[in-house]
């Protein structure tokens, strides 16, 4: 019987025999748990006077025993938890209302964030759906073991679509550790004060830096709940913001070309918007060309070109040196007579704390945005989940630091 623990990793269960089942053509091991680990709740683990019987005896799928499925059967009597009234008894070899064993939900738990989905379902022999619930049940088991939110000192919070009609998940990320701390479905502000919620006063108030973008209710969000906080705007956002200022002054530059009668210029123009939109690092011989031409022929152009770099330059340089040229870009904007860009100026000295403490911090939104671009992919592969929290469970057990080892490994 010391073979059949090794073999299905048990610990505190004793083994009354072995079977093969000719109709379900599986092998049943009957078990028990040992003295010392009876007549406990199923939810709390204390000890608990006896009620009755429950439902008799009862199965939990185990692992597969070469090219047959393994069960294991033992009764399943009830116990009067003084917290939780009448309780199913705890066993040592699953998790309380699970009908899989623990090594059974940590290989499947293990699989789904290294194969693809078709591999799990083949591989284990369960439906898409099951996965979704051991998940869940994996991560919830992760996060009451260890507070997830202990610790917490800079934080990263953003949003993803996951499913088409505007359906968002918030995700909140910590950037010391650069695990993903909380998800929640929702993109507002009921949304994330349920996250500050959870994480409580105490622990809100040793918060000191939160990145994010420029949405108004994030940061009224954070100064309400985080009174020791300093919000850092993400620099991709601002630089976004002058890409957008930039493309409309290309289309208006565009569009008077071609209403003056000058096609060939009108040609050119549209063929350049790659060429004003990438980095200048990046550009290739003949988008250099185009900047030439536009040099040459647009000059109103081409200083829009040169305050979107001027600004994007702020955040490579960074610390005081970038606040700096961020101040003398703000004079820039005031007197360069690009509407778009006088309205951009604005809007960036609206937000100017925001922006100087992600300069001075060093602080953005990458690891945010790298977390998000693995959600995507996690949100494909749970295409066929029936909730948004199997989703989340999914993206904590990849991002979250959830994943378990496989069974024996250590």
């Amino acid at each position: 019987m010391s073979v059949w623990q090794r073999v299905l990793g048990l610990a505190r269960t004793v083994i009354e025999g072995v079977v093969f089942d000719e109709e379900l053509e599986s092998i049943v091991v009957s078990v028990r748990p040992r003295k010392r680990s009876r007549q406990r709740c199923g939810r709390c683990g204390r000890r608990a006077p006896w009620y009755d019987r429950g439902e008799g005896r009862r199965r939990w799928r185990a692992l597969d025993v070469g090219a047959l499925r393994c069960w294991l059967e033992a009764d399943a009597p009830r116990v009067s938890c003084p917290e939780h009234g009448p309780t199913v008894t705890q066993v040592p070899w699953a998790r309380h209302g699970a009908g899989h064993t623990h090594a059974f939900d940590d290989q499947v738990a293990w699989l789904a964030t290294h194969t693809s989905k078709s591999a799990v379902c083949e591989l284990m022999r369960v439906a898409w759906r099951t996965v979704g619930s051991i998940i869940t049940r994996v991560v919830a088991d992760g996060r009451a073991a260890h507070d997830p939110f202990d610790g917490l000192v800079r934080i990263g919070i953003d949003e993803i679509s996951y499913k088409r009609g505007h359906r968002y998940l918030m995700v909140v990320v910590d950037h010391d550790s650069g695990r993903l701390v909380w998800a929640a479905a929702g993109h507002d502000r009921a949304t994330l004060g349920r996250f500050f919620e959870l994480v409580g006063e105490e622990r809100c108030a040793r918060i000191r830096l939160v990145s994010a973008d420029a949405a108004e209710w994030i940061g009224e969000t954070v100064a309400d709940r985080c009174p020791n906080a300093t919000l850092c705007l993400d620099g991709f956002h601002i630089v976004a913001w002058a890409t957008d200022a930039l493309d409309i002054v290309r289309r208006q530059t565009w569009n008077d070309a071609r209403r003056s009668g000058q096609p060939g210029q009108a040609a050119q123009l549209k063929g350049c918007r790659y060429a004003l939109w990438r980095n200048n690092a990046d550009l290739t011989g003949r988008q250099m060309l185009k900047l030439a031409w536009i040099a040459k022929h647009n000059a109103r152009l081409y200083r829009a070109y040169l305050l979107k770099e001027e600004l994007r330059a702020c955040f490579a340089v960074k610390g005081e040196a970038g606040i700096a040229i961020l101040h003398a870009w703000l004079r820039w904007t005031a007197r360069c007579r690009i509407p778009p860009f006088v309205t951009l100026g604005k809007r960036i000295r609206k937000n100017l704390a925001g922006i100087e403490a992600a300069l001075r911090n060093n602080l953005s939104n990458a690891l945010v945005e790298s977390t998000n671009t693995k959600l995507r992919l996690l949100t494909r592969i749970a295409f066929g989940f029936r909730s948004p929290e199997a989703l989340i469970a999914l993206a904590l057990l990849d991002r979250g630091g959830y994943c378990p080892p496989l069974p024996g490994r250590p």
